[in-house]
This record gives structure tokens, C-alpha cells and sequence, in this order.
């Protein structure tokens, strides 16, 4: 279960979140769409929220990346 006291300094403020267990996996990158919220730092060792979503599709996206990231490294109870 993703930590929000150990978030990725890049995430943009919001409800959704990566935290320091992501690993270069790249799974949570196959959801289609995810690229609209979900980028990869610039040596692609992790991903990071670069927007929140904005519509209930963008949410379904996040909430599909959390549910498929094989660490836990997502989470959805950050700051609103």
C-alpha cells in the first residue's frame, strides 16, 4: 500500500500519488491513457503523477494504474 508520507517530490498536489517503492516495472504504464497522467522521471527509474485527473475517465485511468502497480506504489488518499 502506497505510503503518502513517502511521495515522489514530483507529483503534482492531489488525491493520487506515486511513493518511493516504484520500481522501473513500467506495468502501470500499459493501462491505455495512462500516459495523460503518469510520466517517467528523466533515467526512467520511476513514474510520477505530472497531472491529477480532471474527468471521471482520467480517474478510471488512475484508478486502473493503482490497481494493476505490482508494488503497491500507487496510492489515492493523498491531499485533495
Amino acid at each position: 500500500m502506497a505510503d503518502k508520507n513517502d511521495k515522489i517530490p514530483e507529483n503534482v498536489p492531489g488525491k493520487y500519488y506515486v511513493d518511493k517503492t516504484c520500481t522501473p516495472c513500467h506495468t502501470c504504464m500499459e493501462v491505455t491513457g495512462v500516459d495523460a497522467l503518469l510520466k517517467y522521471n528523466e533515467d526512467q527509474t520511476y513514474v510520477y503523477f505530472h497531472k491529477q485527473p480532471a474527468t471521471p475517465d482520467e480517474v478510471t485511468i488512475a484508478e486502473d494504474a493503482l490497481a494493476i502497480c505490482p508494488t503497491g506504489a500507487i496510492g489515492n488518499d493523498g491531499d485533495e
